[in-house]
């Protein structure tokens, strides 16, 4: 086991680049199944979850070739789709949420899919009715295994278009589905697809190695099944999460940054809601500056006076993943804010961690938390904690960085699933924070 420690109250200065992001690559990565030709993706993160689907990629006999940093090349022409069936794949594919969005291809290209209930973070239940309702309008037959939690699609005699409305606008249900209808039989239409710009890129690359899918970027998505799709090269965009925890870290610690290439016209409403916290950000080509916020930032109020409600929603609302890192930056704003966590209800919990340090929180329910900013008069504690998940340990490590004396985080896999050398890159910028063998 590793842990992190982490001396608090030091200010950064520098530039950080954002790494590729972890959720378009999971679905563009699970896409390379759709083709025997060569695929070539490049801004691939080197991160735990990313290695561990390329690794579960190669055990199904995609052949799969490093060709720079962050960039592969991927052939799908001698898929072992009996991999599926071993103890060996029910082990691999129940240690990454991610995996479940390889059923989607093989099932559109091979008549089959299976997969054990993948894992991934502890924050409540994450249904995948979603996935394989879709799976079954297209004309699978689903069967499930509740002893051994394993799930299957069976299509022998391919899969047929179909109207549906999906009960949830879910990123990798509509990614899992997309990438089923591209091979169907005739034309399927989804009604309330997510259309987050993760989503919109899978559908770019689809239609760039020969797939027909129109209504990009909308919630209803309009696919047009081929025989077949070819190669194509595709670039990850940068990781919209680790912009928007660049940006909470820089107010947090008072420090001047620049995020460089941050794809500005991905971000959304992101930029937005860390104004409404009273950062300030600054648009520099397509780079964010932060500057040093000597005086600390303060909480816009509703325009009616009432306290600030920050909540998640699909986009084009406001991504559920950086609720986290929003909750800990507003311990130290100048006043009061409401976090409405509606997706999970198990990802506040993090927050007896920041009490224990000092932060003014009440939690009300497993969806809500007030947050009664410090206004930096008072600094947050060292502590030893642990990391339950990928964004409360990101947000934890915020709060570290932050605080009076030497913190220690503990399980920090977690944060290295979906940051990229993040000890390397805070020291870079004047972070004191050492990676140690407990």
């Amino acid at each position: 086991m590793e842990v992190f420690k982490i001396e608090g109250g030091v200010r950064l200065k520098g530039e950080v680049i954002p790494q590729g992001a972890k959720n378009e690559a999971l679905q563009i990565l699970c896409a390379v199944l759709l083709t025997p030709e060569k695929v070539t993706i490049n801004n691939i993160p080197d991160i735990i979850d990313i290695n561990k689907l390329i690794t579960l990629l190669g055990n199904l006999g995609v052949k799969i070739e490093k060709i720079g940093s962050g960039s592969y090349t991927f052939q799908s022409d001698e898929v072992n789709v009996d991999y599926l069936e071993t103890e060996a794949f029910k082990k691999e594919g129940g240690s990454l949420r991610g995996s479940i969005m390889i059923v989607g291809p093989l099932l559109a290209r091979f008549g089959k899919g299976y997969i054990p209930k993948p894992g991934g973070d502890k924050i409540g239940r994450r249904r995948l009715d979603t996935h394989f309702e879709g799976f079954i309008n297209l004309g699978a037959k689903f069967r499930y295994n509740r002893e051994d939690h394993f799930y299957g699609v069976e299509a022998p005699d391919g899969l047929v278009g179909a109207d549906m409305l999906l009960d949830e606008a879910s990123v990798t249900g509509t990614a899992n589905i997309v990438m089923a209808a591209v091979l169907a039989k005739g034309k399927t239409t989804v009604y309330n697809a997510a259309c987050e710009p993760y989503l919109q890129q899978l559908c770019k690359m689809l239609n760039s190695m020969g797939a027909n899918i129109t209504g990009v970027g909308s919630n209803l998505l309009t696919i047009e099944g081929v025989k077949n799709l070819g190669g194509c090269v595709h670039r990850i965009l940068p990781d919209m999460i680790e912009i928007g925890s660049w940006i909470g870290l820089a107010a947090m610690t008072r420090s001047e940054i620049t995020i460089k290439d941050v794809s500005w016209d991905n971000l959304g409403v992101i930029p937005n809601v860390f104004r409404k916290l009273g950062i300030t950000l600054e648009r520099r080509g397509d780079d964010i500056f932060i500057p040093e916020h000597k005086d600390g930032y303060e909480v816009k109020t509703d325009i009616d006076g009432s306290i600030l409600t920050i909540a998640d929603a699909p986009w084009p609302g406001f991504t559920p993943d950086l609720l986290s890192i929003v909750l800990v930056v507003a311990t130290q704003a100048k006043g009061d804010v409401l976090i409405h966590q509606k997706m999970f209800e198990s990802r506040l919990f993090f927050t007896d961690k920041l009490i224990d340090m000092g932060a003014k929180i009440m939690l009300c329910d497993p969806h809500r938390a007030v947050v009664i900013g410090h206004d930096f008069k008072s600094v947050l504690k060292a502590t030893t904690m642990s990391s339950p998940d990928i964004r409360a340990g990101i947000s934890l490590l915020i709060a570290a960085l932050s605080a009076k004396g030497t913190s220690t985080i503990q399980n920090i896999e977690q944060i290295d699933r979906g940051y990229e050398r993040i000890d390397e890159r805070l020291r870079a910028i004047g972070a004191k924070i050492v990676r140690e063998k407990q």
